[in-house]
């Protein structure tokens, strides 16, 4: 093992500690080391394979399909090392799963955001790629969402995320004391006036770094807080959980549609079971 290459392809990975054949199906990607045994326990059956610093992985399998869950830790550095190390070891489809927070009075605290987009409010995508290039939920997530979240009932939106670096001044939070930097108001404003749904940390690294891997990958957060209405509640952490364990799910049975039907992409003409 090489000081440039310290987990290749297959081998054990350095921070997730997972090695090629550890993980099968589409993996989902919480921040929250705890929330892993949350998003778990919805599944016909689970075991832990590993767990090393912020990153946990269960797997198992849920409506009869195969699939992977690993917690990221808060933001985008620790994220993009998991989708890195992932992928790695085989992994293809991502969905992230947590919390956000609201910033169009029209999203309800215990509502669902689907993304379809994320402005790069972080740095770590910076590492990779100009950020003239977009962060985009691949479509076929997007409809493994939509349809989860369409046949479970839950109230969801869909369009544009922001993800931060910070929780408190990338998000125009005061900080210590007061504190709040001088463009805050007119950034939560400007993003507001563009359609922008909410404000989370780990989405839009995760989706460009899928984007520039050839790999699939999307997001479905749970609101806590709606920044307009200043309502704060952590409810409805189980929909999400939900959503995207029913979406890989999902995912899984498209990709064998696909190699049926000799087609490539997923589309409308074909029906998804």
């Amino acid at each position: 093992m090489s000081a440039d290459d310290s987990a290749t392809d297959g081998d054990e990975q350095y921070h997730l500690e997972l090695s090629d054949g550890d993980i099968e199906g589409p993996v989902l990607l919480p921040g929250d080391p705890d929330r892993v045994e949350v998003i778990a326990d919805l599944w016909d059956r689970s075991e832990q394979v590993a767990d090393h610093r912020e990153y946990r992985t269960l797997v198992g399998e849920y409506d009869g399909e195969a699939l992977a869950v690993t917690s990221t830790g808060i933001g985008s550095p620790s994220a993009a090392i998991a989708v890195e190390e992932l992928a790695r070891i085989g992994a293809e489809s991502f969905l992230r799963v947590g919390s956000c927070g609201a910033i169009q009075a029209d999203v309800d605290v215990g509502d669902l955001v689907i993304t379809t987009g994320a402005v790069r409010q972080e740095g770590t995508s910076d590492e990779y790629v100009r950020r003239g290039y977009p962060a985009a939920a691949h479509d076929e997530v997007v409809t493994a969402l939509v349809t989860a979240a369409e046949r479970l009932g839950h109230e969801y939106h869909l369009g544009v995320t922001c993800s931060t670096d910070s929780f408190y001044a990338g998000q125009s939070r005061p900080g210590f004391g007061g504190f709040r930097t001088p463009e805050a108001d007119a950034r939560i404003e400007a993003l507001r006036n563009a359609g922008v749904l909410n404000f989370e940390m780990e989405a839009s690294a995760i989706l460009t770094l899928a984007g520039l891997y050839g790999l699939r990958a999307g997001a479905v957060c749970t609101v806590y807080a709606n920044r307009v209405t200043g309502e704060f509640r952590t409810a409805g952490q189980r929909k999400a959980a939900e959503t995207a364990s029913l979406a890989a799910a999902l995912l899984s049975r498209m990709d064998r549609v696909k190699q049926e039907a000799g087609v490539d992409r997923w589309h409308a003409g074909l029906s998804l079971p």
